[in-house]
């Protein structure tokens, strides 16, 4: 076997570990989670909305990953490339941090996360096979429904919860920076079907971790 056939095989086993540390293993933040000074305990009504409502967020994050990946794999440009690997480490925060309060929380991580991480591995491996442009116009909308359904969830989390909004915040803000980024480098609006059919496949999975 040679070099470049090594190359290749390295290659897919750093893919296969990324699919089982995000699955299977405690993410590591790289900051602190974001710190709520004089957060009071919760009632145990609020204790539970607070940790049903983090699993959708925990299953972003997790979608999060395995978009970015998927993208990574398929981006020409290796600035694109770079720019994918670079926020997929930015997100690992937000992931470490959503795991990290659920389990504050006495909450649990959705059992269809492998489902939604898979799928999303695929449209962001499709997503990226349509170029650069079209790749990095798909992250900017990404973006941009993320931090509207954060926002939402602000609006709806209990005022008493200032641990979980301090964390939320800091989410909204990176994930406003992180689809900036993706249009100031040439994200390409997108078409009003392909829209639809994120926010509707996003509602699908915000609704399912609620439940499942």
């Amino acid at each position: 076997m040679n070099a470049r056939s090594f190359d290749h095989l390295d290659r897919v086993i750093g893919e296969i570990d990324k699919i089982i540390k995000t699955l299977s293993v405690p993410p590591r933040a790289s900051r602190d989670i974001p710190y709520a000074p004089g957060a009071a305990e919760l009632e145990e009504a609020d204790r539970l909305e607070s940790a049903r409502r983090g699993y959708p967020n925990h299953s972003g994050e997790v979608a999060a990953q395995a978009l970015y990946q998927g993208q990574a794999l398929t981006a020409r440009d290796p600035k694109v490339k770079s720019a994918m690997h670079q926020a997929a480490a930015e997100e690992i925060d937000h992931l470490a941090w959503c795991e990290q309060r659920l389990r504050e929380l006495k909450g649990r991580t959705s059992l269809l996360n492998p489902l939604w991480y898979f799928g999303s591995l695929s449209i962001g491996a499709f997503a990226g096979a349509l170029g650069d442009h079209a790749s990095l116009g798909f992250i900017a909308e990404t973006e941009k429904q993320v931090e509207s359904h954060l926002r939402d969830h602000l609006g709806r989390l209990s005022a008493k919860d200032s641990r979980s909004r301090a964390i939320l915040e800091q989410m909204t803000h990176d994930e406003v920076q992180h689809g900036a980024k993706a249009a100031s480098m040439g994200g390409k609006a997108l078409p009003f079907p392909i829209i639809w059919a994120m926010r509707a496949t996003s509602k699908l999975m915000t609704r399912g971790s609620y439940w499942i």
